[in-house]
């Protein structure tokens, strides 16, 4: 990934944080010698390996998941909030139109889950974090567990101890503090989720320097 010094973020406690907050990535093997990408949901292990460990499943019929037989490197990629801005948000000036927003891309060899209970874990550890807000959460336990075992077999679970990490955060850190400040209260006031998370961002960010 292209990323100039300016836009860099390598804080490992930040760059986990988005990672869980944007847990759903597209993780990219090269099979056959293109590219090939699979969409999902992934968990992170902040305290496994040096820079933390990515864990999930795929479907069985996925052919994803035998390419990682070879040992190549795999990317996940998972993307944070991001948002048009216009140049009319700025200063007048000489400005063109650009795009900010926060990506991810984590680097690693990916291994296949071969433990029956381990597999297992994964959905449940899934579920149990995304059905947390619900009134009534859906769990593995209280279902059929015929039905779940067979589920099970149509899975494989793989985890991806993370070599390194690279973060961009591209949030006008090369405008003039009037600049940003205008971007701030503009993407503040779209009422989209993504402008006003990338407001939350960049508000924040101001306040560290300041």
């Amino acid at each position: 990934m292209y990323v100039p010094s300016h836009f860099a973020e390598d804080d490992p406690a930040i760059l986990h944080g988005l990672i869980r907050d944007y847990s759903f990535g597209l993780l990219v093997s090269v099979i056959d010698g293109a590219p090939f990408a699979s969409h999902l949901p992934f968990l992170l292990d902040s305290e496994a390996g040096p820079h933390g460990t990515l864990i999930a499943h795929m479907a069985r019929a996925n052919p994803h998941w035998r390419a990682f037989a070879e040992g190549a490197e795999s990317m996940v990629v998972f993307q944070g909030p991001h948002a048009y801005i216009t140049p009319s948000w700025y200063a007048p000036g000489n400005n063109v139109p650009t795009w900010n927003y926060v990506a991810i891309h984590a680097y690693g060899v990916a291994r296949v889950i071969d433990d029956p209970a381990a597999t297992r874990a994964v959905p449940e550890r899934l579920t149990a974090l995304h059905e947390a807000g619900f009134a009534d959460p859906w769990r593995l336990d209280d279902q059929d567990p015929r039905f779940i075992d067979g589920m099970l077999q149509g899975i494989v679970a793989f985890e991806i101890p993370i070599a390194r990490l690279e973060g961009k955060a591209k949030l006008s850190q090369n405008k003039t503090a009037a600049d940003r400040a205008g971007v701030i209260a503009a993407l503040a006031a779209t009422g989209r989720a993504d402008d006003q998370a990338l407001a939350k961002m960049m508000a924040a960010r101001e306040g560290d320097e300041g």
